[in-house]
């Protein structure tokens, strides 16, 4: 009796050979793009070493190659889309150009809010670390204008509805002693990346955000000489870090600073 050849589930594979994410891979095959020995592939198709598969009718390569990783500073007013029907300027704009692999970020940034975003042609790494599963937190500086009083941080720690679901930050700490004018800094983390979230909740409270940056995820911190705009190739020690914090590996470094 001839054994099969052991299958994987088509977005899997190719989110590993670094095409792009598994949620990005998904919509793909829904749009009937992909293709697998010339059959419009649907989701749930698994494949083996030996189908041809094609993406926008051209075949893709199966020897996978190796990943890269960067951590890039984002300045405000980038989009964080590879296309923009106004033309604005994208992060993708500004990353190395790459042959047969896809940029994936990890998470994205709103247009106006700048600072940490982590990048990687590992599809199934970048697809971990946004699953709140992952339980991955973030830290954003955030410059608000409004009358914050106690009851409000306490609201913001203990939960808020939106329109989306119940929002809460997990810490929220009074930033820098020098206030501008009327605006005020505050540090604030929370275990998710819905869209908006740190802003929406801080308008729940009737409280305006003038500005928003990233400053960490997980255990990565942007370092000082990565200004606005440019980014870095993670070395060897913290690319063991992102997939300790995927939960794809068994090595820990410890924490940047």
């Amino acid at each position: 009796m001839i054994e099969s050849l052991p299958t994987e589930k088509l977005q899997k594979v190719l989110a590993s050979i670094g095409m792009g994410s598994r949620r990005g891979i998904e919509s793909w095959i829904s749009e009937g793009r992909v293709s697998v020995n010339g059959r419009v592939a649907k989701l749930g198709d698994r494949v083996d070493e030996e189908d041809r598969i094609e993406v926008s009718g051209k075949s893709v390569v199966r020897k996978p190659q190796r990943h890269r990783y960067l951590l890039y500073n984002k300045p405000a007013n980038e989009i964080c889309s590879r296309k923009d029907p106004e033309g604005r300027k994208s992060v993708f704009d500004q990353l190395p150009k790459l042959s047969r692999q896809r940029w994936v970020a990890v998470g994205r940034l709103d247009f106006s809010t700048s600072g940490l975003l982590l990048f990687t042609t590992d599809g199934q790494l970048a697809n971990k670390l946004m699953h709140p599963s992952s339980k991955i937190d973030r830290e954003y500086a955030v410059r608000v204008l409004g009358n914050v009083t106690d009851e409000v941080l306490q609201n913001m720690r203990d939960g808020v509805m939106l329109e989306d679901g119940i929002a809460k930050f997990s810490d929220i700490k009074r930033g820098r002693e020098e206030q501008e004018g009327a605006n005020q800094w505050y540090y604030v983390a929370l275990m998710e990346g819905r869209n908006r979230e740190v802003r929406r909740l801080w308008e729940s409270q009737g409280i305006t955000v003038s500005r928003l940056k990233r400053v960490r995820f997980g255990s990565f911190f942007i370092p000082s000489a990565i200004t606005a705009g440019r980014y870095m190739e993670l070395p060897l020690k913290e690319i063991k870090e992102l997939y300790h914090m995927a939960g794809m590996g068994p090595q820990r470094s410890k924490k940047r600073r």
